[in-house]
């Protein structure tokens, strides 16, 4: 016959030795409060990310992070600068590109896409200057679209149309193929490198 379950999980009980309990108790706050825990604060494992360039530390922003003029609807880098901890953003905006949404006196108000599972949230912060700056995501865009008008205006001015090739991006080629012109090299002429032939020799001891 089976013992019932009680009385063996009873036994089972008294037979841990008094300071398991205590083990177990101490592994629960190692884990996950109490002393020794892992730090979750709000610049947790920042050690690395925030960190700065030898030749930029113990210096103040230039003059230019801070007269320059940022507007509504402005593409902007968020990129901090540990050296000014007011109006840092969260480490999870370093990096990123966002649009500048508002404009107050000492911050600027910036929009940034955050993906979270299937959604597509949009955050709003706002962000020092000295964790700013302006951003060249678009300027290749801007120069294509700038490029395209005036090749419209060109082909409706003489009556001929614009090829369409011309209007959408293409990949660059290879670059193309010249002759090198010798006269004009150092010394009018070639110089022909070659490497020295390796020749084992055996160490030979010399006798005084």
């Amino acid at each position: 016959r089976r013992p019932a379950g009680p009385p063996l999980r009873a036994a089972q009980a008294s037979a841990q030795p008094a300071g398991a309990s205590r083990l177990q108790h101490r592994t629960t706050l190692a884990m996950g409060k109490g002393m020794g825990a892992r730090s979750r604060g709000y610049r947790s494992c920042t050690r690395d990310l925030f960190s700065k360039k030898p030749r930029d530390k113990n210096y103040n922003p230039p003059l230019s992070t801070f007269l320059r003029t940022y507007k509504v609807g402005d593409t902007v880098d968020i990129v901090c600068n540990s050296a000014q901890q007011k109006g840092m953003p969260y480490k999870f905006y370093h990096g990123r590109t966002g649009t500048v949404w508002n404009v107050t006196r000492r911050g600027i108000g910036v929009e940034v896409n955050k993906v979270h599972r299937q959604r597509q949230l949009v955050k709003r912060i706002h962000v020092r200057v000295e964790h700013l700056r302006p951003s060249n995501s678009k300027a290749g865009h801007l120069a294509r679209v700038k490029s395209n008008e005036e090749k419209k205006k060109a082909a409706k001015e003489s009556g001929v149309p614009c090829a369409t090739s011309e209007l959408k991006r293409s990949p660059k080629g290879p670059r193309d193929g010249f002759t090198l012109d010798l006269g004009k090299t150092f010394e009018t002429k070639v110089h022909t490198l070659t490497p020295v032939p390796y020749v084992f020799k055996p160490l030979s001891k010399s006798i005084a």
